[in-house]
């Protein structure tokens, strides 16, 4: 009797949450930015100071900074583009040595929409 009790009690919280109209699914905001990276602390041959500022740690590191500049709660989503490479020469002792960034990475940023995960009680 009470298996019977417990087996009915659960059908009835299923499909009292599926009829209610909530959603059980998380809902997101999404954002795409645009940003440049820093150049790299020091000077070296163009190839080198190429592959440096586009090392996938750097790209990880900086469109997480990205994302967060955006407020408290916003995350990577992916990186849509890398962007191109952009080299500046080095003066004094470095003549001929560049330092290089990244210009026009594309970030998808999200967030969790306020609301979707039951923090407003009754709505959906």
């Amino acid at each position: 009797m009470k298996l019977k009790t417990a087996w009915l009690a659960g059908l009835m919280v299923i499909f009292s949450a599926s009829y209610a109209g909530t959603s059980l699914a998380t809902e997101y905001i999404h954002r795409d930015l645009m940003a440049n990276t820093l150049s790299s602390p020091g000077c070296a041959v163009e190839a080198e100071a190429i592959a440096n500022a586009s090392k996938p740690y750097n790209l990880n590191k900086y469109s997480k900074k990205f994302c967060q500049s955006q407020g408290y709660g916003w995350h990577v989503e992916a990186i849509k583009d890398n962007g191109k490479s952009v080299c500046q020469a080095c003066t004094g002792t470095n003549s001929g040595k560049k330092q290089c960034h990244l210009e026009d990475v594309i970030v998808t940023c999200k967030r969790i929409k306020p609301g979707s995960v039951g923090m407003l009680p009754g709505k959906s």
